[in-house]
């Protein structure tokens, strides 16, 4: 069973000057990582450019951007974005999850 986001935010404001720090607490990123396979699957499926489709989906939101065919919209709304992005960096920087 997936685990949903349990993140915290210190919401000191901009208007002080502080940083607003966010943490992520434990989750299944192998979970996170076979959702992304298979949602990306069944978006080139369909002919759509997946990778643009996706980061339409991240950045805004707005699950539209992603075909409901084979239940891949379904599947990358179960994920919070927080946690979809945290994995996409760590694999960026060489971090193990």
């Amino acid at each position: 069973m997936l685990l949903r986001l349990c993140g915290v935010m210190n919401r000191g404001g901009t208007m002080n000057g502080k940083t607003t720090s966010y943490s992520v607490k434990e989750f299944d990123y192998g979970k996170v990582a076979a959702i992304l396979d298979e949602v990306y699957t069944a978006l080139e499926k369909k002919n759509y450019d997946a990778k643009s489709q996706l980061v339409g989906y991240l950045m805004s939101g707005d699950p539209g951007y992603i075909s409901s065919f084979e239940g891949a919209r379904k599947k990358i709304t179960s994920i919070d974005r927080s946690l979809i992005l945290d994995f996409l960096l760590s694999k960026v920087i060489g971090e193990e999850k």
